[in-house]
């Protein structure tokens, strides 16, 4: 049991399933939390939120909150994983370089962390226990 869990002979197994959905509700419901906050704060955000990208605080706003609550409840959920995933990583690539680019990086670790984490959760995949798995199944071609 214990020669097992050092060297997992399947990393596409239960266990390594088990620990990308644990991570993935983790650093889902964090970053979940940002985005409820941005959207609690809307009308006082809106006015003075970063626009890096030149579209104008409001929406900018909009696609933080987009990226930190709609995206992450499917990266938990595993839906659409890779899909829901780019807004997510746009979003920390753009807090981390451009937004907080020149502040110390105490500042910015936060957003790093998440892009980190993120950049490595979109190249593992969601694992077995993801809706995209079992619509994998599901629509699957059979094969004769």
């Amino acid at each position: 049991m214990f020669y097992r869990f050092l060297f997992p002979s399947k990393p596409d197994g239960a266990a390594a399933s088990t620990i990308l959905l644990i991570v993935r509700i983790v650093f889902g419901v964090l970053l979940m939390n940002h985005g409820i906050e941005k959207w609690a704060n809307y009308q006082e955000l809106s006015a003075v939120f970063p626009d890096p990208l030149g579209i104008g605080s409001p929406l900018s706003l909009g696609l933080a909150i987009f990226g930190e609550m709609a995206c992450s409840m499917a990266f938990i959920i595993g839906f659409l994983y890779r899909l829901a995933m780019l807004p997510m990583i746009f979003t920390m690539g753009v807090a981390f370089f451009v937004v907080h680019g020149s502040d110390p990086f105490a500042v910015k670790e936060l957003a790093f962390v998440y892009l980190v984490v993120f950049v490595l959760m979109y190249i593992a995949g969601p694992g077995k226990f993801a809706v995209d798995h079992w619509l994998s199944k599901t629509f699957a071609p059979k094969k004769a």
